[in-house]
């Protein structure tokens, strides 16, 4: 179930977060969305969920990086930012 709370209501009554697996937590006087929260029976889920997303917006970022500047293959396959900006002071 999910439900839509002021702020206030929530300092007043947290118990409220136990009864939703959704809460949306909004600023009734501005009617803007301040935060959300999760039942922990969904929160490992939502955060893959996340995780995934997160990956894979990183790994369109090098795409396009890598179709500007192509890399040899196998040029950074073992190393770390530390070693590669070592070799460039050598």
């Amino acid at each position: 179930m999910t439900t839509k709370i002021g702020i206030r209501d929530l300092v007043r009554n947290s118990n409220i977060l136990n009864k939703y697996d959704f809460v949306e937590v909004e600023d009734k006087k501005t009617r803007k969305l301040k935060g959300v929260f999760i039942s922990a029976d969904l929160a490992e889920e939502f955060k893959k969920f996340i995780e995934e997303k997160k990956r894979k917006k990183v790994e369109a970022k090098l795409k396009a990086f890598n179709s500007i500047t192509p890399l040899p293959s196998g040029t950074l396959t073992d190393k770390n930012i530390q070693k590669i900006k070592s070799n460039k002071e050598l």
